[in-house]
């Protein structure tokens, strides 16, 4: 059934392309209110393709945030239903002097494809939608049922998803999800992710006076905030990176000798990757750089600020110091006392006459793991070994994808990641791009993993 909608796709090819450079022109930055027109832009972009393409109950799914885009195709009776998830929104392309061409008109050189949104994640989104379309438009359907969930949020954190999902639990029914989103985590060996850590934030205030003062009038006589911050966030920590917060480990879950040969599958050349970022080598010593920053819980500083950071220099001692920090977590851990165990920590180590006060929200998402001998799983290795010859080496993300963990707990219903993009393509930072290459072989693969998937029962996909 495949081959058809593959050629169909391939003779389409440069269409495709053109479509999106359509889309990436499209400024849909969800964090900032100055780009609204891009976000809602990029929505009907999206509704008036879904309805090209054929897809039913096209629409716009509300709960307080940013709307996401929905359409389904229910004409596979017996068949599993699967939810297809992508976003449409993109990270801010600040600062725009790095960028060597406009980051919303979409430019190629070398066979890539610059613009902001183009690896994270508008090029497998699309190639996902496309796909669908194809099935419709040479086959008259699809092997199985399909949900395109198409997000606003999540460059943002998706924080109106939760109440989105609670909204419309019926509509959104299925037998699993694949996500366009997550990508892969070689640029020569192919490799399929089965997991990814979760997160949850918190944000500190410290203050220890009434008011700034003049640094010679009262400096060594009064506590400095940013002095008193500093040496909480360094408490964190030991001197090699090990967490130093007692119960924030809780749960967490061991590094077992196969969690490590799993880990140690894919090369991964540990002198180039310090290089590459310019940095020297740093972290707990009883764990590889890979284990580090997939199987091992973070705690991170995103951001601290207090005082004069103005041009010039201004001699004032002050009184407010302020930090934000992110908690990346492994499975087994809760998000809600992990939150707890940092803030803990901090009264702990506070000294007396600092006040501290904390901003969070409570929660935050859990890790996720896609369990070995998946049907998911399964069917996307079988296409993977037939599209490269190779069967694919199992890899986890640091990041996080809440869609998977949230579909997981709200909807009882397992995720694949089976995104395109790479890790070198600058997803967030300047120069962001998308390799020709891989809209080529998405173009292969989506068709592929949906017959593959269509050969299925329901039956066949565990509910949670």
């Amino acid at each position: 059934m495949s081959d058809a909608v593959v050629g169909h796709l391939l003779t389409r090819k440069e269409e495709i392309l053109e479509r999106l450079k359509s889309l990436l022109r499209l400024p849909s930055v969800s964090t900032d209110p100055a780009y609204a027109e891009g976000m809602r832009a990029a929505r009907e972009f999206l509704l008036a393709r879904l309805r090209e393409i054929g897809m039913q109950d096209v629409r716009l799914l509300e709960a307080g945030g940013q709307p996401a885009v929905y359409g389904a195709w229910t004409g596979a009776p017996g068949r599993p239903t699967l939810i297809i998830y992508g976003h449409y929104d993109v990270q801010p392309p600040d600062p725009l002097e790095l960028w060597q061409t406009s980051p919303f008109e979409p430019s190629v050189r070398d066979g890539r494809l610059y613009a902001r949104g183009a690896s994270d994640v508008k090029g497998s989104t699309l190639i996902a939608v496309e796909t669908v379309g194809a099935f419709l438009a040479v086959q008259g359907g699809c092997p199985v049922n399909v949900k395109l969930f198409l997000e606003g949020e999540e460059e943002v954190g998706s924080p109106s998803l939760p109440a989105l999902i609670d909204k419309y639990r019926d509509l959104l029914a299925a037998d699993a999800m694949l996500s366009a989103d997550g990508g892969r985590a070689s640029t020569t060996i192919p490799t399929i992710s089965v997991g990814c850590r979760g997160i949850c934030a918190l944000q500190v205030a410290l203050r220890t006076a009434a008011k700034d003062a003049h640094s010679g009038r009262v400096g060594g006589a009064v506590r400095n905030a940013l002095h008193e911050m500093a040496k909480l966030v360094a408490s964190l920590h030991d001197d090699q990176g090990r967490i130093r917060v007692e119960g924030f480990l809780d749960g967490a879950i061991e590094v077992t000798p196969e969690l490590r040969a799993e880990s140690a599958a894919l090369p991964f050349d540990e002198a180039r990757w310090y290089a590459d970022l310019g940095a020297a080598p740093f972290g707990d010593p009883d764990y590889t750089v890979v284990e580090r920053t997939t199987l091992r819980p973070t705690v991170e500083v995103n951001g601290m600020w207090g005082g004069y950071t103005g041009a010039g220099g201004k001699t004032v001692l002050p009184c407010e110091a302020f930090a934000k920090l992110t908690m990346r977590l492994v499975p087994g851990q809760d998000p809600a006392h992990a939150q707890e165990a940092v803030k803990r920590h901090f009264e702990a180590h506070c000294p007396p006459g600092v006040e501290l006060r904390f901003d969070y929200r409570p929660g935050g998402t859990r890790a996720f793991t896609l369990p070995s001998g998946h049907p998911l799983l399964a069917a996307a290795e079988r296409v993977i070994e037939h599209v490269h010859g190779l069967k694919p080496v199992r890899t986890r993300a640091g990041g996080t994808v809440p869609i998977t963990t949230l579909f997981q707990e709200k909807l009882g219903i397992d995720s694949l990641m089976f995104g395109l993009a790479m890790p070198d393509e600058d997803a967030h930072a300047p120069n962001e791009f998308f390799r020709l290459a891989s809209l080529e072989e998405g173009l292969k693969t989506w068709p592929l993993l949906l017959t593959e998937l269509g050969a299925l029962t329901p039956a066949a996909f565990p509910r949670r």
